[in-house]
């Protein structure tokens, strides 16, 4: 959830469509959410950097684009550490199906690093619909296309707090998943549900969660751990925000 211009420190909620839903946060999410909040800032402080010029540079060298291509990373946007590793990872294992929940930056690089790897289907989904406008536009000035579906958020299934994307049907051979939404001021835990799209992971498929340094993404990933044998767990800290990397045996 991005856009090629400068971002404020926290994500925009105010105007977050929400389908079957009051509105209402129980008492639990707003304690949840005041007590997260007051652990989380040095990890929201720490990601304002975004990286160096130097790696942002070097990412848009590596994918043939323009100077300006990438401007203003940082705050909740991908950072330029966790956009390196999902082009390493693309022009490495070449999937044909990739998955992403959080549209901008990282559907830009996605999509050419697909392009450059010789091809692969990209679905994006993002609950603000203007945001996938924009990032629409952004990638036909690069001469690039993806399916980018606008949906709103619904209550978290299989229990999970918070709210997920109202994504409907998928499919169940992705390739490569990477959950950079939606935002933690939602609530803490509100990536959890991406578990309910585990089992679409194909065999040697891998999920990326950003921001997995976070207190709220560490109990989540301690859970996935724990529901999920058949995933092999690690986490990633070359970025400026961590990323937790799991792939289906």
């Amino acid at each position: 959830m991005t856009t090629r211009d400068a971002t404020g420190l926290l994500p925009r909620i105010g105007e977050t469509p929400v389908i079957d839903a009051s509105g209402d946060r129980s008492a639990g999410d707003w304690a949840a959410l005041l007590a997260y909040g007051a652990i989380t800032w040095p990890w929201l402080l720490k990601g304002l950097s975004g990286g160096s010029e130097a790696q942002r540079r070097h990412l848009l060298h590596r994918l043939d684009l323009p100077a300006d291509a990438l401007p203003n990373l940082g705050s909740w946007k991908a950072d330029a550490g966790l956009l390196t590793l999902i082009v390493d990872h693309i022009l490495a294992n070449r999937p044909r199906l990739v998955v992403e929940f959080g549209t901008g930056a990282s559907t830009l690089v996605i999509a050419r690093a697909l392009q450059k790897a010789g091809g692969g289907r990209l679905i994006s989904f993002e609950q603000h619909a203007d945001f996938v406008d924009a990032t629409r536009r952004w990638l036909s000035d690069h001469g690039l296309e993806a399916d980018l579906r606008a949906v709103p958020l619904r209550p978290s299934p299989d229990g999970w707090p918070g709210l997920w994307y109202a994504h409907g049907p998928l499919p169940h051979d992705i390739d490569m998943m990477l959950i950079d939404g939606p935002p933690w001021t939602i609530h803490p835990l509100t990536r959890g549900a991406a578990a309910s799209l585990f089992d679409h992971i194909a065999p040697g498929g891998t999920l990326f969660l950003d921001d997995a340094a976070r207190p709220g993404e560490r109990i989540v990933a301690r859970r996935w751990r724990k529901a999920r044998p058949d995933f092999d767990f690690r986490m990633w800290k070359g970025g400026t925000k961590g990323t937790l990397i799991a792939t289906r045996r």
